[in-house]
């Protein structure tokens, strides 16, 4: 009988009279899923659990039983069966396991496939992409990491400047010294000083020894300092006497000290409209930009999302004994309607939450954040565009697919929840070339 219905639904179909035959034929290689009875001649059915786990069959295994209890399945699923069925059971019970079998190993495929790409193809240093533009940022990373050039990063908040700072740094003959990074605007200004040059005993009220700073810790290697544009003016000088000469001064000290630092900083400030307004020194914005990389938003870069979520939902599914759980795609679809102001980190983030409060092997829209799940918002423009017009063309386009996705592309009934006409939305999709 099941051959029957399976054979109709274009599944290619064998049959074994018991376990051991059925063993014979498993490890022979070739099938995709396995129904098997629990009670049978030979071998039964748990039996044949142990024995094809333990012989490596990587068929998924449904277990079927009219005689089955709570604790038959229960034993099942712990020797290694995907699902248990009860008989008598509807045709429609079977197809649906088995389609939902279908998609959990297309899951598992897909989850290996882009971890292969990532560790072969397209990770760099801590960085995944296969962004032309990322690919283009690979490049200049293996460029300037030789030379002691001051690199400038810029880029939105959680882009991942800190990253190709270390990429630079770890493809670099200094990747045997330190790395030292710094967040300029988390230090009172107070602070920042005695923090990056150092201190003698005796210099201020709690100077009570002599202390390195961060230029010192970092002689030799590499010293970070993010949001460099939050660098208080009375400290620019500092830093830009450090660029020339290449010596600091501890606070409280006389005599200058040589060090041999590479500086990379990175901002998500504009430098050049701090400098106009007079909040950043010009002689230090063009000592720090000798070589600047701009790094794109995650919103420019949609087709890294698959890949981030694979290797996010690796990370933390190691941290916190969770591995093998996998993303829904309707997930992976929001992800990639979303806007992610706060790019990378966010995503990040998001995976991490969700992981927390996933209790099955799949990550759900449920799981996600409220911000990600109940927000759609059209894509930016660029940075530097105010046309009120492109973004209203960028509005309607949105709302346009999104009615449609919702009325299952009936252009009729997604005028109707547009509120224009019929012929006014056929006009649209012929002008934004949607149809």
């Amino acid at each position: 009988m099941l051959q029957v219905i399976l054979r109709k639904q274009g599944y290619v179909v064998e049959e074994a009279a018991n376990g051991s035959e059925a063993l014979q034929k498993a490890l022979a290689g070739g099938f995709d899923f396995i129904l098997s009875d629990i009670r049978m001649p030979v071998m039964d059915g748990p039996e044949f659990l142990r024995q094809a786990s333990d012989a490596g069959v990587s068929a998924t295994i449904i277990m079927m039983s009219a005689y089955g209890t709570v604790d038959t399945a229960i034993e099942c699923m712990k020797l290694g069966a995907y699902d248990y069925i009860s008989k008598p059971f509807k045709n429609d019970e079977i197809l649906l396991v088995l389609k939902k079998a279908e998609e959990r190993q297309r899951l598992a495929a897909e989850n290996r496939r882009l971890k292969e790409e990532m560790h072969r193809e397209f990770s760099f240093a801590s960085i995944i992409s296969r962004n032309p533009r990322m690919g283009e940022i690979f490049s200049l990373v293996e460029k300037v990491s030789e030379y002691k050039t001051t690199v400038l990063v810029l880029g939105e908040s959680g882009t991942g400047k800190e990253l190709v700072a270390r990429a630079i740094h770890y493809n670099s003959g200094r990747r045997n010294a330190e790395f030292v990074a710094v967040n300029c605007g988390a230090i009172p200004e107070s602070l920042l000083e005695s923090e990056l040059f150092g201190h003698v005993r005796g210099a201020f009220t709690d100077a009570s020894a002599d202390k390195a700073g961060l230029f010192e810790q970092a002689d030799g290697g590499t010293l970070f300092l993010d949001e460099i544009g939050e660098m208080p003016l009375s400290l620019q000088t500092k830093i830009l006497r450090v660029l020339q000469e290449g010596e600091i001064r501890r606070v409280g000290e006389t005599t200058p000290k040589k060090v041999d630092v590479r500086v990379i900083s990175a901002t998500s400030k504009d430098l050049e409209h701090e400098v106009r307004g007079g909040g950043f020194r010009e002689d230090l914005f063009f000592r720090l930009n000798v070589f600047s990389i701009k790094l794109p938003p995650l919103r420019e870069r949609l087709e890294d999302i698959p890949l981030l979520v694979a290797h996010f939902l690796g990370k933390y599914g190691d941290k916190f004994g969770r591995p093998g759980v996998e993303c829904a795609p309707q997930v992976v679809k929001e992800f990639m309607k979303y806007t992610w102001p706060g790019n990378v980190r966010e995503l990040e983030n998001a995976i991490e939450r969700g992981l927390i409060l996933c209790e099955g092997d799949l990550l759900t829209m449920d799981c996600l954040p409220d911000g990600i799940r109940n927000v759609h918002t059209v894509r930016y423009l660029p940075a530097d565009s105010l046309s009120i017009k492109q973004a209203g063309e960028m509005l309607e386009r949105d709302f346009i697919r999104r009615a449609l996705e919702k009325t299952g592309g009936n252009r009729t009934h997604a005028a109707k929840l547009l509120e224009i006409s019929h012929r006014a939305l056929l006009y649209k999709l012929k002008e934004y070339g949607m149809e």
